[in-house]
């Protein structure tokens, strides 16, 4: 059976990366069929909008969407084209896995989370003026509704309950957010009395940041607003081993589109350096979206194996705090075409060997800027 997928590119690092999950993904033996269509900063160039409607279209149409990085301009320039997607499709839940690859990079390698965002509202909804003529103030709205919190939340709960996570745990703010912060509280509180076989507890935003730097292993599925669950997907990502090899996923009720956290990376665009991890694990996540279990277990673990050997590698994978040994750097397509020859040979029925804690962190992510 064929699957259409809309295919987004991207800006800078995007089509390197995208391209090497397809490769990734022909090696599986699912048969995808890409619809392309472009996005970002060569949309404008073409088209003269970020986001066209024939992306919208596709993506309604083929229900399934990969997607490479877009770049969003700070301060001036067109806004978010995500944020754009996520509220004329409503893609209402952000699902950001963090889970530790071969233990190195990471002091954590037990880290297992899932970060579940609400995308639709919040800081991030786009209501925002200046307050006086001379611009010397701003003001940005924090629009926070039941209906959005208890979808969220009961998203949350579902997956936990779908893929035997063991605890839910709300993140918010409302012992200063008194409104906003404690809607999203109640909504939590009410919507967990209807999962009584799932532990479910609450955190502070700022607390939260703290356990997990601790102890990240108490936690497992986290529920949290748009910019709370922003910041702490990138902290989970921290503890995994760095937005390199960090997935995501966005879903409404009929549409997914499969995003990695990391930004487009300008600089890096068209020198073949950047790490493909975090889109490939996109198309793992994407072939679990469809029930082919196996071939996404098999893409799992050939990144596990191809990250554990450092034989190819790029440099990110490759720098002291990712490993001990002396590594060359491969190129980025080098290592997907490393991951691509592993799929067919992976051994499912031993589990991968666990990792070890490296006793210092990694290097900044170079694949951390926009």
């Amino acid at each position: 059976m064929s699957h259409r997928v809309t295919l987004i590119p991207g800006d800078g690092i995007g089509p390197e990366v995208t391209a090497a999950a397809r490769l990734v993904a022909d090696a599986t033996g699912v048969q995808l069929d890409w619809d392309v269509v472009e996005a970002g900063e060569a949309a404008i160039q073409s088209q003269g909008t970020p986001l066209p409607p024939e992306v919208l279209d596709s993506i309604r149409r083929n229900r399934l969407a990969l997607k490479g990085p877009i770049t969003t301009p700070i301060g001036g320039g067109f806004r978010s084209v995500n944020v754009a997607l996520r509220q004329q499709l409503d893609l209402f839940a952000s699902v950001r896995p963090a889970r530790a690859i071969a233990g190195e990079g990471t002091r954590f390698p037990e880290t297992d989370l899932v970060v579940v965002r609400e995308a639709t509202e919040g800081l991030y909804s786009g209501v925002e003026h200046w307050v006086d003529r001379d611009h010397n103030a701003a003001e940005t709205v924090n629009v926070i509704t039941r209906q959005a919190s208890d979808r969220i939340v009961r998203f949350a709960f579902e997956l936990a309950k779908r893929e035997k996570r063991r605890r839910v745990t709300a993140v918010h703010k409302a012992n200063i957010m008194k409104t906003t912060g404690a809607l999203f509280q109640t909504a939590f509180r009410e919507m967990a009395t209807r999962y009584p076989e799932i532990p479910a507890d609450e955190r502070l935003v700022d607390n939260m940041c703290m356990q997990l730097v601790k102890k990240p292993e108490e936690y497992d599925v986290i529920v949290t607003t748009n910019l709370f669950g922003d910041i702490l997907s990138d902290l989970c990502a921290g503890l995994a081993g760095g937005l390199g090899v960090a997935p995501g996923a966005i879903y409404g009720d009929s549409l997914a589109v499969f995003e990695p956290v990391h930004g487009s990376a300008p600089k890096y665009a068209g020198q073949d350096k950047a790490n493909p991890v975090a889109e490939i694990l996109c198309v793992e996540l994407l072939l679990r979206h469809l029930g082919e279990r196996e071939a996404a277990d098999r893409v799992w673990r050939a990144v596990w194996e191809t990250i554990a050997e450092k034989k190819v590698v790029t440099y990110d994978l490759a720098l002291p705090g990712y490993t001990d040994r002396p590594v060359p750097p491969s190129s980025g397509s080098a290592m997907a075409r490393e991951i691509a020859r592993k799929i067919p040979l992976v051994d499912l029925s031993k589990p991968p060997p666990r990792p070890t804690a490296r006793g210092s962190p990694a290097p900044v992510d170079p694949q951390l800027e926009t």
